[in-house]
């Protein structure tokens, strides 16, 4: 069973929607390695890595570790302790702790960069692709874009913090599941609070 990150793990990903993430990352992990987009303080990542070692695969951790939109000073989700000396967001020291004390440094291969850096130059056939990254419209289609087609078949796209009402959240990440779901690529696989998990068909 997995051991759930500490409470001192910053991240906004809940134990149910941890869970869920290390289940698909057991199965989808046997068709290929698992892609986590966004992986700010590693909560995510740990689950990931956990499924992805009981599957005998990895986890490319990708995220450039100066927090998101919503991350920076004076707004909603600001943490002034994950600011360093220049006066910047900068979570990669805390990812990097977090994931040793956790035992899953083996299991995780950190890419530091944005998706449009890495894009042209990573295109790698994907059992699972977890996108949690930037919640702005243009982020969130850019990861989608960019990784949402390198799934093999079988393999699962996970989205967090999809919400179908706008009072709830930002709808972003739920632009995202409608396009992959209209694309006809993908049928609903399950939901888990935010957390909505769908299967490549093909």
């Amino acid at each position: 069973m997995p051991a759930p990150p500490g409470p001192d793990v910053r991240g906004f990903l809940s134990d149910a929607e941890g869970s869920a993430l290390y289940e698909a990352a057991c199965y989808a992990g046997t068709i290929g390695p698992v892609l986590e987009i966004g992986s700010w303080c590693g909560r995510s990542t740990i689950w990931l890595a956990q499924g992805a070692r009981e599957a005998g695969t990895i986890v490319f951790a990708l995220d450039h570790h100066r927090g998101s939109e919503e991350h920076q000073p004076g707004e909603m989700f600001h943490d002034p302790d994950l600011i360093d000396g220049d006066g910047n967001v900068d979570t990669l020291r805390e990812f990097r702790r977090n994931i040793a004390r956790a035992d899953v440094e083996a299991h995780v291969i950190p890419i530091v960069a944005g998706t449009a850096q890495v894009t042209r130059f990573f295109r790698p056939q994907l059992g699972m692709v977890f996108i949690d990254g930037g919640h702005s419209i243009e982020a969130a289609l850019t990861d989608w874009r960019s990784f949402g087609q390198c799934l093999l078949p079988g393999g699962i796209l996970a989205i967090h913090d999809v919400f179908t009402d706008a009072g709830a959240g930002g709808q972003a990440p739920y632009t995202v599941w409608r396009l992959a779901l209209d694309s006809g690529l993908y049928k609903e696989h399950g939901a888990t609070e935010s957390l909505r998990l769908l299967l490549r068909l093909s």
